[in-house]
């Protein structure tokens, strides 16, 4: 396991993300999800000297990494690094006085580092702290949902964030040890779920906890909202044929992503026997990804967050439509 000094983050999908952007050298760019670096390095290695990248993370271990290498390789002006959650692209873009962007690229999720680094708390398979905090700023953790939610809440947020048809039983488990006492590590919490999940359910290719984990650390960081209002705003601030590209690890994120392009691309509201449109909806462009571009069976080798991996691209090539 990693210690708190040590940052490693496997970027995945890597070579077709920045592929999937089509950089230009004198471009701007901002990489929503910075983690230790990667994408935005890959970034960087094709843009010259009026080139600009903006890498955004709330994450104060990644911002620290990001920072330590513009160090090393010192590029005045030309790597912005920001703490904040990609949320607040908008706000970021405009505080440098950056109007439109050539790219915007936002690899989803928890990162390698935050999942590796013990104490951090997001694996359910290591002895850890129950925190789940990709802003160790943020009050709320893993420990008080787990231990403070009411019962309908806890179940509602394991049903829709981790898509668990077991959320009664779990929370049921969970509510029957936390009389006696706190659940504070997630070995715990990991051995609770297990012990009241169906033996049918076992034998599933994934453990038992996955599903519930990732519920808890999606109510812990807001991660749906962060991604809806991503999605709301970044293809509104790209140049003419600039692309977003997201990569998500979910099919809660995912759906988001399809949805928001596909909207992007066909805003139409008007219904179908109207022989003229009346709602001026304009497309903002189109999505480039029919299908999503999804890793390859040495990746999933090298790196085993590549198997959910999905990448979809989106290019703006029209102005937006009117309100």
């Amino acid at each position: 396991m990693l210690r708190d000094s040590d940052y490693l983050h496997k970027s995945v999908l890597f070579q077709e993300s920045i592929d999937a952007l089509m950089i230009k050298p004198d471009g701007v760019y901002v990489d929503c999800t910075a983690g230790g670096g990667g994408h935005s390095l890959g970034i960087l290695n094709q843009l010259l000297e009026k080139g600009i990248l903006i890498s955004l993370d709330k994450d104060d271990q990644a911002v620290a990494e990001c920072k330590r290498i513009s160090e090393e390789i010192d590029l005045p002006g030309r790597w912005i690094i920001k703490k904040t959650d990609y949320s607040e692209i908008e706000g970021v873009l405009d505080e440098i006085g950056i109007e439109r962007v050539d790219g915007v690229l936002a690899d989803l999720g928890v990162s390698s580092h935050q999942l590796d680094t013990v104490n951090r708390g997001f694996s359910y398979g290591s002895e850890g702290p129950l925190d789940m905090r990709m802003d160790k700023q943020q009050e709320l953790s893993a420990y008080q949902v787990v231990n403070e939610y009411e019962t309908d809440r806890l179940i509602k947020i394991l049903r829709e964030f981790g898509e668990e048809r077991f959320a009664g039983r779990i929370v049921r488990a969970i509510e029957s040890y936390r009389k006696k006492e706190r659940i504070n590590t997630t070995s715990e919490l990991s051995r609770i779920i297990a012990s009241a999940m169906p033996s049918r359910s076992k034998r599933e290719d994934q453990h038992p906890a996955r599903r519930t984990f990732q519920a808890i650390r999606i109510e812990v960081n807001n991660e749906l909202s962060s991604v809806s209002k991503l999605l709301a705003s970044a293809p509104k601030r790209l140049s003419d044929k600039g692309r977003f590209v997201i990569i998500s690890f979910h099919s809660l994120e995912d759906r988001l992503v399809k949805e928001a392009f596909r909207t992007y691309e066909s805003p139409c509201t008007c219904p179908r026997e109207f022989p003229v449109c009346v709602c001026h909806r304009k497309p903002l462009g189109k999505c480039i990804t029919g299908k999503p571009i999804t890793a390859g069976p040495d990746e999933y080798v090298a790196n085993r967050r590549a198997k959910s991996a999905k990448l979809r691209v989106f290019e703006r090539n029209g102005e937006p439509w009117i309100d």
